[in-house]
């Protein structure tokens, strides 16, 4: 089953099973309904026909469609640290390098396949209100509590900070690369990559 999101995006945090595979089945529905209608045209009603729940259990987790987008942004982070872990444990110690290829790939692999995904990612089409809970803000602090051991680094300010800037920069390139080309254009990607390597040698070397 699908990680459920950080108990604070839910009005009610599932207890047993069977609510949490419901909520599942809600945002996998939600998910799929981004990719065919976009956010505009989504509504709770059409997330809950689509789940095959009633409206009140939409409604038992979310006040909103809001609320429920920004549940599927947070899942989608928890998913995307779980493959970026297992990646390192498989690479060993690969140095930062390697880090920066399995944070880079396991993204631009959710961008092409996980429903939903070119939409919310994140949480970047959500207003989500204080600047710290932006979600390249999110993006940064996670990296920089996965990533800190394995680089033997300070999870301090200066990581978090670093982490930020490289973050904004691929947020922005591969924006620009799934624009020219649908699965993202290669030539872009891999300049983002070099450009990626070199600030990040300047700082973390």
């Amino acid at each position: 089953m699908k990680p459920v999101p950080h108990a604070t995006s839910l009005r009610r945090a599932p207890v047993q099973r069977r609510s949490a595979e419901r909520l599942t089945r809600i945002l996998d529905a939600c998910a799929g309904l981004l990719d065919e209608v976009g956010y505009d045209a989504l509504s709770t009603r059409a997330v809950a026909q689509r789940a095959g729940v009633p409206i009140g259990s939409v409604y038992r987790f979310f006040g909103n469609k809001r609320q429920m987008v920004d549940a599927l942004a947070q899942r989608n982070l928890e998913h995307y640290s779980e493959r970026i872990v297992q990646r390192l444990r498989e690479a060993g110690d690969g140095g930062w390098r390697e880090a920066m290829d399995a944070v880079l790939d396991e993204y631009l692999e959710m961008k092409r396949t996980a429903p939903g995904f070119s939409l919310v990612d994140f949480g970047n089409q959500i207003p989500v209100g204080a600047r710290q809970a932006e979600p390249n803000h999110r993006v940064a602090d996670r990296l920089t509590e996965l990533l800190s051991g394995y680089l033997d680094r300070e999870p301090d300010e200066e990581l978090r900070r670093v982490f930020l800037i490289a973050v904004e920069t691929a947020d922005t390139l591969v924006h620009l690369a799934f624009r020219v080309a649908p699965d993202g254009d290669q030539k872009i990607i891999e300049e983002m990559r070099e450009m990626l390597r070199a600030y990040l040698a300047r700082v973390l070397d």
